[in-house]
């Protein structure tokens, strides 16, 4: 299939497309014409690259993960490595902290603006 068509079947940009290519995530034949053709087996791992970027991981971090992509359409059809667990462990920690940071930032602005006397502002 051409990039166009993995695109369509992925939600992924073309752009992304190269972009995983390029970071060795996934891999195409060139056709005679030069285009991109990619396998079908391509679409369930780009789909799994997608749902491990959505949960925080780097294209680096995806990396790891490559075993357990080559394993079928569920990224757990695997087990994990050793590695790829650490590096999933460190992004939640990471994760945490953002989320800590965030509420306490929120909580003091809602504090500040309580000693202002100014009430929660509905949104419509």
């Amino acid at each position: 299939m051409r990039i166009g068509e993995l695109a369509d079947a992925t939600g992924a940009t073309p752009r992304a497309l190269r972009h995983y290519e390029q970071a060795g995530l996934i891999e195409s034949a060139r056709a005679a014409n030069g285009y991109r053709e990619y396998d079908e087996r391509t679409v369930a791992r780009v789909r799994s690259i997608r749902d491990l970027l959505a949960v925080g991981l780097t294209l680096d971090d995806v990396r790891a993960f490559l075993p357990c992509l080559d394993a079928g359409v569920d990224v757990a059809a695997r087990p994990p490595s050793d590695t790829a667990l650490r590096i999933a462990l460190d992004r939640l920690a990471v994760l945490d902290a953002r989320i800590a940071a965030q509420t306490t930032a929120r909580d003091n602005l809602a504090a500040a603006l309580r000693r202002a006397g100014v009430e929660r502002i509905r949104s419509a």
